[in-house]
């Protein structure tokens, strides 16, 4: 059997424009990723419960382009080389075992009452009192209470028949990816690089240890940062493709073990690749944008699911794959579904912001895709789940943050940026609060149980890229989150529930005000509200929405920054010579990273722990 030969190896050549309107060949050299440990008061993040300090930098080596790729012109009319494209660098965070018992870095003594209770406390400073009580029996990461009322959440799809799968004598059969990556001929991707000892290593590592997987321009790098530190910087895998970005990927935690781990990743050209890492083997979704011919720009797991994942497309799109489901040819369903409805009589479906393609409720499930929304013309940037699994957080280019009940299909509230887009988005632990973060240079916390902006947060000096919280440092009342953004400054911020007031304006426009129903396409107009038909509620964000159903779309006014309440960082510092793409926190330190492949580590002030265990 005829075998096609591996990739050429690096060094290759690029081929460049040259001053006098020529092509030059260059040599370009693929280098390896490098592990640096600086110190200085430079690399120190001073907060009020200590200082973090800088554990590791770690800098990823940049792939160079694909042979295949065609020359790159510099935008730049004065530059003498070309600037490679840049897609950022993205992280997802792997414990595949994680502990069953957390290091009280902010637990306090417990009380002598012979129960195992403990108090979880947040404080910047030593005379501060801030203190709420959890009531954890295991030790474990302090649980929030969802927002939601009821005990079981539902499965996406679990009232469709069509998307049960048959179970044989054995049980349920899981699909398994196939297609080995490193004897894979696939001109989809270039090569594969695996560690010399990566059956010793992943035998070697620590359950409770930190898997890291990243993308940076055309590669994607498997590591474990919980290895002695020469060996951090040694991939366990790295994979290049070829003329593809992945833009985005993340791990499945439902199904995540010791010896299991399904990652998707979404690339640039539309293509979706499931890669069980251990097995080392893959599956091409919408292999020849059979389904989508866009880019993708975030790609999550549905919680509590197995195969199920959803991806947003560039176009606007979101689309809910089955990684078990073969692939086919996708033409929107003309029949309207009970969840489009409602859609009010003599409104132009072109302003319908969440038109539904496809139902999850379909009985023609036989191929991908399960269900498709078209939410935007504009691009969609970003999302997120709900901790209780029942709501979506999505962010466009539109400058639009919708809520959509997802396992109604429905759209729940719609916000609108101060000005610019939304760029990133997140949910608080509790289900409370989401978090978003734009070009208005902002970071802005919205209520999901009162329907409206809580809060302004400046400080970034450009575009926010990414918010996340810290669950180590929140409670029921009080919120530790942090921010980074183009300005090359990691921000952290402590938001109480009690501590913001609104300012007097807010109040005295209140007095003659009221929600009123409407519907119509988003508007900045900062206009009084009118009555309208529909049945659709239409109210400023400073206004309480009481009345409204849970479900009943509320489309809310932009509301102006004088009369919204701000809130003021903690901690603010640039950390870094380049624009700034993604912040994570873990039990022992926050992460960081840049577009340029800086990843930075920075340990959480160790006295801090020592305080919780006295």
């Amino acid at each position: 059997m005829f075998v096609l030969p591996p990739p050429p190896r690096y060094p290759i050549s690029q081929t460049t424009s040259s001053p006098n309107g020529g092509t030059v060949q260059n040599p370009v050299v693929e280098m390896s990723n490098v592990l640096t440990h600086p110190s200085g008061p430079e690399y120190q993040l001073s907060v009020g419960e200590g200082t973090y300090f800088l554990q590791d930098n770690l800098h990823f080596a940049t792939p160079p382009p694909h042979p295949q790729d065609g020359p790159i012109t510099n935008p730049n009319p004065l530059a003498t080389t070309p600037a490679p494209p840049k897609a950022g660098i993205k992280l997802s965070i792997c414990i595949t075992s994680p502990r069953k018992s957390l290091t009280p870095l902010y637990r306090q003594a417990a009380p002598s009452t012979g129960s195992n209770l403990g108090t979880y406390s947040i404080k910047e400073h030593e005379k501060e009192s801030r203190s709420s009580h959890d009531t954890s029996s295991d030790g474990a990461t302090p649980h929030f209470p969802s927002s939601s009322t009821s005990g079981r959440t539902p499965i996406f799809g679990e009232d469709n028949s069509a998307l049960t799968p048959l179970a044989g004598k054995e049980g349920v059969k899981r699909k398994k990816p196939k297609t080995n990556l490193v004897k894979s001929n696939s001109q989809f991707i270039s090569r594969v690089i695996p560690h010399d000892q990566l059956g010793k290593r992943l035998q070697d590592h620590n359950a409770e240890g930190i898997f890291v997987f990243a993308n940076i321009d055309r590669a994607y790098q498997w590591l474990d940062l919980s290895s002695p530190a020469p060996a951090r910087a040694q991939p366990l895998m790295k994979i290049l493709f070829a003329k593809a970005h992945m833009l985005c990927h993340d791990i499945n935690p439902f199904t995540k073990g010791p010896a299991h781990i399904d990652v998707i990743m979404g690339a640039s050209t539309g293509d979706i690749v499931w890669f069980e890492a251990y097995s080392q083997k893959y599956v091409r979704i919408n292999k020849n944008n059979i389904i989508s011919p866009s880019a993708i720009s975030e790609i999550r797991w549905l919680p509590g699911s197995e195969n199920l994942f959803l991806a947003s497309h560039m176009d606007g799109t979101l689309i809910v794959y089955d990684k078990e489901r073969d692939d086919a040819a996708f033409v929107p369903e003309t029949n309207p579904t009970p969840a489009t409805a409602h859609i009010p009589n003599g409104t132009d479906s072109d302003f319908h912001p969440l038109h539904i393609n496809k139902s999850v409720n379909s009985k023609n499930q036989k191929s991908n895709p399960v269900a498709s929304w078209k939410i935007s013309n504009h691009r969609i940037l970003a999302f997120a789940f709900s901790p209780d699994s029942r709501h979506l957080a999505v962010v466009s280019e539109d400058g639009s943050l919708r809520i959509i009940n997802y396992l109604k299909e429905q759209l729940r509230d719609l916000y609108t940026s101060y000005y610019g887009a939304f760029t990133c988005v997140t949910f608080s632990p509790d289900g409370k609060y989401v978090l978003t973060g734009g070009q208005d240079d902002l970071v802005s916390i919205w209520s999901i149980v009162e329907r409206r902006i809580v809060a302004r947060c400046p400080g970034h000096h450009s575009w926010v890229t990414a918010v996340a919280f810290d669950p180590w440092r929140c409670d029921n009342r009080n919120y530790r989150f942090g921010s980074v953004g183009e300005d090359r400054r990691l921000l952290l911020w402590d938001f109480n529930v009690g501590m913001l007031r609104r300012p007097k304006a807010a109040s005295m426009r209140n007095r003659d005000r009221a929600s009123i129903c409407s519907y119509a396409p988003i508007s900045r107009n900062r206009t009084e509200s009118t009555q309208v038909p529909g049945g659709r509620l239409r109210s400023t964000s400073n206004l309480s929405n009481e009345g409204a159903d849970e479900d009943e779309l509320i489309e809310h006014e932009v509301e102006s920054r004088t009369v919204t309440a701000t809130l003021p960082p903690v901690m603010s510092k640039v950390i870094d010579e380049h624009p700034l793409s993604w912040v994570g926190f873990e039990e022992e330190c926050v992460v960081t990273a840049c577009g340029e492949g800086h990843v930075r580590v920075w340990r959480r002030p160790v006295d801090v722990v020592g305080a919780g265990e006295g």
